[in-house]
């Protein structure tokens, strides 16, 4: 049997040619893996960064900051803005989305331009940097999915006025897997004098991703998902003329221009992306991810892409087949590898999958699945054979 993807459903490990990557992952080993856009699975290479990390620090200690682990660092930099389009220069390192988007929350005036705009299908971080801000005078508009796939890129246009400080929205919705128009998001923005920021965490690794191109303010993404470095790294992208100008209204010695000087009289920022960055990076998450990035940059974004994608469409295909209805955006080429499988009890088929050694997420009201390049078909395959019977498919 063939579907619509093209990929054979009678092969295994020749399924498709990224499938050597999958003894890598030693997860498939005793499991079926699903959940990348929960957490990608750990490879071996990563596996080795981090085991590198503690031999240095085991041998050499503190000194190791002075070559190996500063210039980690800047490799790191170096390799997140390429994946973007970006120079190095444009990029700032920060634990989580979440301290990374604060620094950007920090650094904006609000007092000719109170509003903030985001749309209901952006992940809560987004939302709760400012709603934080509202005793502040911080106004936060919503602007609600008609379908809760996606978010008319008009919809978001008509929300933003001369108030507006920043749209702050999404690449990929987590609860649909829709891909945004990140460009039209951004034109939309400036067409009426407001900055634009992405959350791209669930776009950066699986799908093509030009910050420069779309013309985007800020884009953060990092290694917990598709990028396949575990949780406690992230990017910042700043658009290289704001960052000379703005200053983030919290800081950390990362961010002083002369951190070394360690004057407590004078805060001089960086005059690049690294005014946004606060303190000492974890240095371990790090190293994993530069491990997952040696999976990212030598497979390549277009190669993840295209796998990805067919594994998806033969997803949804076979889901629909039995009778599932999945909740992802119309066309194909607005589909990330995310799929939503609406379901009663989702958490209690997730247990029931994970009994059966199958790890996939719940959300409100779905099983959601997540097919990535090391994945076969057989994967999927086997979830909807576990997920049908119990939910009358």
């Amino acid at each position: 049997m063939t579907l619509a993807s093209g990929l054979d459903a009678g092969t295994h490990a020749g399924a498709h040619p990224l499938a050597r990557y999958r003894s890598e992952f030693p997860i498939f080993r005793d499991k079926t893996y699903l959940n990348t856009c929960s957490l990608g699975a750990l490879g071996e290479r990563t596996r080795r960064r981090v085991t590198e990390f503690l031999d240095v620090w085991q041998q050499r200690g503190a000194s190791a900051w002075y070559d190996v682990w500063w210039t980690a660092l800047a490799d790191l930099r170096a390799r997140y803005a390429r994946l973007v389009n970006a120079p190095p220069a444009a990029v700032a390192l920060a634990p989580s989305i979440s301290v990374a988007i604060s620094a950007v929350a920090e650094a904006l005036d609000y007092a000719r331009r109170p509003r903030v705009v985001i749309t209901s299908l952006d992940f809560p971080t987004v939302a709760y940097q400012w709603l934080a801000k509202r005793p502040r005078g911080v106004e936060v508009v919503v602007v609600e999915s008609p379908d809760q796939v996606s978010v008319p890129v008009e919809a978001i246009a008509r929300a933003v006025d001369e108030r507006t400080a920043l749209v702050a929205t999404s690449h990929v919705y987590f609860t649909s897997g829709a891909i945004q128009d990140i460009a039209a998001v951004a034109a939309a923005a400036h067409a009426k004098g407001a900055l634009c920021l992405i959350d791209a965490y669930q776009s950066v690794g699986q799908l093509p991703v030009d910050a420069t191109a779309a013309g985007v303010d800020f884009l953060t993404a990092g290694g917990l998902k598709w990028l396949l470095g575990g949780p406690g790294i992230v990017f910042l992208y700043v658009r290289p003329e704001l960052a000379r100008r703005l200053a983030p209204q919290i800081a950390g010695w990362f961010g002083h221009k002369d951190q070394f000087a360690f004057d407590s009289r004078v805060l001089e920022r960086h005059d690049d992306a690294r005014r946004f960055e606060l303190g000492t990076p974890a240095l371990a998450a790090v190293h994993a991810q530069h491990g997952g990035l040696d999976y990212i940059e030598e497979i390549g974004i277009p190669a993840i892409r295209a796998v990805s994608a067919a594994l998806t469409e033969d997803l949804i295909a076979r889901a629909r087949e039995r009778g599932f209805r999945p909740k992802v955006a119309a066309r194909a080429a607005e589909r990330s590898a995310i799929v939503m499988l609406p379901a009663p009890d989702p958490a209690g088929l997730v247990r029931q999958l994970a009994a059966a050694d199958i790890v996939a997420d719940a959300r409100p009201g779905h099983v959601r699945l997540s097919p990535f390049f090391y994945n076969l078909q057989d994967d999927h395959v086997s979830a909807l054979e576990q997920l049908a019977p119990q939910t009358g498919h």
